[in-house]
């Protein structure tokens, strides 16, 4: 043990083994922070982190850290059945081998730290019950919104809250995508195109652009804040793929800004809303102005009423420092107190909560390819009205598009999504109208303003 300084007294360090499972992007990241960071978490938490092994099948791909000679190895049992080794870090991602290798973690006495939302999203329940019957924890920080520290925000310092909402741009790759299309009036090819060339989306950009990604997130911090197993299918999703400048162009004029929101809310009825979709929200909210790859959630305690969490969320160094936090935290008791305390209502009973996207209520933005014809507007409005749906603005530009037709951008009052859905399958059918229309959906915000 060596001595730390903490408040001008000496204490002792106790000192941490971990194994780290997983050696890409992130992995790189947490083994470069603990070679190099151990002394100062040292003297400011009294825990010196230090890295025993570290387990990946490729020995000879370049690391952006070198480590020090005889940690790498492709032996998986080096982790397990080393008893001085207290944490294993899994950074493999996927949810079939990383599963495997979470649950062996946990039957050779390890707690895990995993950054791995996509497995949790999909297994938590049943990974959360494999740690307590082996008496261990399972902490998960940086699964969420990369380094930002949004779960124990949520488990810890809005404890005392009812948690009504939250509102979460959680996808760096599709928020540096909208920003792009916005800020630059570039077409989302392009704007996927740069984003893949600075590293902000994968090869395969499926998963983020298809709101897959940020649903994992949102059934994750769900769970949390409202006490429930969330299961993934739970979660509404609708991705990004069908954006069009055009309706950023005509939004922007109607005072809004678009962005991929990842929504939760309790409605007045006690349910449990859950869904990721294309938003426009006012041009003068909070979200509206995180730009680029950085990530913001938004959470309404019934106490403390608004919060704001603002930061990278993915990314080597950032994921990187969510790990090593969740490490510190195994290390001193905090995150086995916190993981006995995690109590979600089974899924049995909480099934019925979840709010079915038909019945969601909120506003609408529409973009129709009418015909310039005397009586158009009337025809239009009139199915809106035949389901219950009210016009609160309307936008017509100049300019032709196919059959002699104008773009007309239509807001609505709040309706259900039924109302909406049935609405627009019939507009498709009207001999006035070309193409299918467009429709976004308007999210508002609540306000909390020094009264």
């Amino acid at each position: 043990m060596h001595p730390a300084r903490r408040r001008g007294r000496t204490v002792e360090e106790r000192r941490v083994r971990v194994g780290l499972a997983g050696f890409g992007v992130v992995g790189s990241g947490v083994a470069k922070l603990i070679l190099e960071e151990a002394d100062s978490i040292a003297a400011k938490m009294g825990v010196r982190p230090e890295l025993a092994c570290v387990v990946d099948m490729d020995l000879e791909r370049s690391r952006p850290v070198q480590l020090p000679p005889g940690l790498l190895t492709n032996d998986l049992n080096r982790l397990l059945n080393d008893p001085s080794i207290t944490i294993g870090i899994e950074l493999v991602g996927g949810t079939g081998v990383a599963k495997e290798i979470q649950l062996k973690m946990l039957r050779a006495g390890k707690h895990v730290v995993t950054a791995n939302k996509a497995l949790l999203a999909k297994h938590g329940a049943e990974l959360y019950q494999a740690a307590r019957e082996t008496g261990r924890c399972i902490a998960f920080e940086a699964s969420c919104v990369g380094g930002v520290p949004i779960i124990g925000a949520i488990r810890m310092g809005l404890s005392a809250n009812q948690i009504g909402a939250m509102y979460g741009i959680v996808n760096g790759t599709c928020n540096y995508i909208l920003s792009n299309m916005s800020s630059q009036d570039e077409k989302f090819s392009h704007a996927l195109s740069k984003a893949q060339k600075r590293g902000f989306a994968e090869a395969d950009p499926t998963l983020d652009i298809s709101g897959g990604d940020s649903a994992h997130k949102l059934a994750i911090l769900a769970s949390i804040a409202f006490g429930c197993e969330i299961a993934l299918e739970d979660v509404f999703v609708e991705g990004i793929e069908a954006i069009s400048r055009d309706d950023l162009r005509y939004g922007r004029e109607m005072g809004y800004c678009l962005k991929l929101l990842a929504i939760a809310q309790r409605t007045s009825r006690g349910r449990i809303s859950l869904r990721v979709h294309p938003s426009f929200i006012a041009a003068n909210t909070a979200l509206a102005r995180v730009d680029g790859s950085f990530n913001a959630i938004s959470i309404f305690g019934s106490a403390v009423g608004e919060t704001l969490f603002y930061g990278r969320g993915a990314g080597m160094m950032p994921t990187a420092s969510a790990v090593l936090a969740d490490i510190i935290d195994v290390a001193l008791g905090n995150s086995k107190t916190l993981f006995d305390h995690l109590r979600l209502r089974p899924r049995s009973e909480t099934q019925a909560l979840i709010e079915p996207i038909d019945d969601v209520v909120t506003r609408f933005y529409i973009r129709v390819m009418a015909k310039d014809n005397p009586g158009v507007v009337a025809r239009y409005g009139a199915v809106l009205g035949d389901h219950d749906i009210s016009i609160s603005g309307a936008l017509q530009h100049e300019g032709t598009g196919p059959g002699n037709t104008v773009p007309v951008v239509i807001t609505t009052h709040r309706t259900q999504e039924k109302n909406m859905a049935a609405a627009l399958a019939e507009l498709a059918k009207l001999d006035i109208i070309s193409g299918k229309p467009v429709c976004v959906r308007i999210v508002d915000i609540p306000q909390d303003k020094d009264t």
